[in-house]
């Protein structure tokens, strides 16, 4: 059985002696010459230490000086703990924590608690060592478990800050803001990359699922930059940094919910993503009118949904791209198209309405499959070269009446 302690065993137990005030004054006027010499060994001692620049060197100078005077004041009171935010760190928790790890911060602490306690002997008044000594051992537990707090907190509040900022970036490019502070405010999120970039949208998975720590982890899986963001019930997410984002973007599409996925076109920087996200908005908006739609989809396959849900973009893209061309084209190959459409697609009946040659046809068509990228006898190609020339008919019709 385990001896229980009497009360003469307690009473003849020595009570801890603390030094003395004389001993904490020596102590106090020794704290600048300490704290050189335990930058002096750090110095000597750790190399990344000496890889600082001298601005950092300097204040970890003057953290070492205002640690041994927390030391004076814990022995006076030694009760409370170390208060490293405001006696130790000073106003710069944030700046140490950047520039030094904790591991660092846990060898810098050694090395000054050595050098203190190697110069015991010499600040403690005569018969004090002891009790000095014991002091400086029992502080340096303290320092470390505050250090961790202090390191804690930060990364706490860092996280928090960076989670705002990452909103912020999303937002504004979900609202088509074009500003050239953007990349500078991804940059403080760790954003690297200056090269291609694009935005992909769809539905937030559900309330249990945490979307964005999955779709960091499906990009980063492959080396891409990203940033995330829930705006409403849409989750947005850039990528970038790599060659072929299109694999990244068919990785990163398992997070989202259900529902339809919209990639925007690939742009040469975040400084445009807002043209990217803005497409990819479109065509989010417009993909209930294709319900066969692959999952994800590119924006510019939902052209003519987004045309027909009034984006002007799409319009003027359709326009450009299949309407014009054709019409530069000659009027041969244009009425070829017409009346195919007009035919259904049957190349017999259009030949005849034509009298030419169904291989006559056919030749047409190829060259307007080559200047559209549009193939008639595909019914979304179909859709998209009908869609494309009645708007611009609808254009053309309302430029006469103005």
């Amino acid at each position: 059985m385990e001896d229980t302690p009497t009360a003469d065993t307690t009473a003849a137990r020595p009570a801890r002696v603390r030094p003395s005030e004389a001993t904490l004054r020596r102590l106090e006027r020794a704290s600048g010459s300490l704290a050189t010499q335990a930058v002096a060994r750090m110095d000597e001692e750790l190399s990344w230490f000496r890889a600082m620049p001298a601005d950092q060197r300097s204040w970890v100078t003057l953290v070492a000086q205002a640690g041994i005077a927390s030391l004076v004041e814990w022995c006076r009171n030694p009760g409370r703990p170390p208060r490293l935010t405001g006696e130790v760190f000073g106003a710069a928790p944030r700046e140490l924590a950047r520039a030094v790890p904790l591991k660092q911060t846990v060898d810098l602490i050694k090395v000054t608690v050595e050098v203190v306690e190697a110069r015991v002997t010499q600040v403690a008044e005569p018969g004090e060592a002891e009790p000095l000594r014991l002091a400086v051992l029992q502080f340096s537990r303290e320092v470390a478990f505050a250090t961790a707090h202090v390191y804690a907190s930060f990364a706490e509040n860092r996280g928090a800050w960076d989670a705002r900022l990452e909103a912020l970036v999303v937002d504004a490019l979900v609202r088509g803001d074009r500003s050239e502070e953007l990349p500078g405010r991804a940059a403080a999120l760790g954003w690297a990359t200056t090269g291609p970039v694009l935005v992909l949208v769809g539905a937030a998975p559900s309330a249990e699922r945490d979307s964005r720590a999955g779709v960091r982890r499906a990009a980063r899986s492959l080396r891409s930059e990203v940033l995330v963001g829930v705006h409403a019930d849409k989750l947005v997410v850039v990528l970038g940094g790599v060659d072929g984002l299109g694999a990244v973007a068919e990785r990163v599409c398992r997070e989202f919910g259900p529902g339809p996925i919209v990639v925007g076109p690939q742009v040469d920087s975040l400084a445009r993503a807002a043209e990217s996200a803005a497409a990819a908005l479109a065509g989010l908006r417009a993909a209930a009118a294709w319900p066969d739609a692959p999952r994800p989809v590119d924006a510019e396959a939902l052209l003519p949904e987004r045309a027909l849900d009034g984006d002007p973009v799409a319009r003027t893209e359709l326009a450009e791209r299949v309407a014009r061309p054709l019409e530069a084209a000659g009027g041969e190959v244009l009425d070829t198209v017409r009346a195919v459409l007009a035919h259904g697609g049957n190349l017999e009946g259009t030949a005849r309405a034509l009298f030419v040659h169904p291989n006559t046809v056919r030749y047409r068509l190829k060259r307007a499959t080559e200047l559209t990228g549009c193939s008639i006898t595909d019914p979304r190609g179909a859709w998209t070269l009908q869609l494309a020339l009645a708007l611009t008919r609808l254009e053309g019709s309302r430029s006469l009446w103005h």
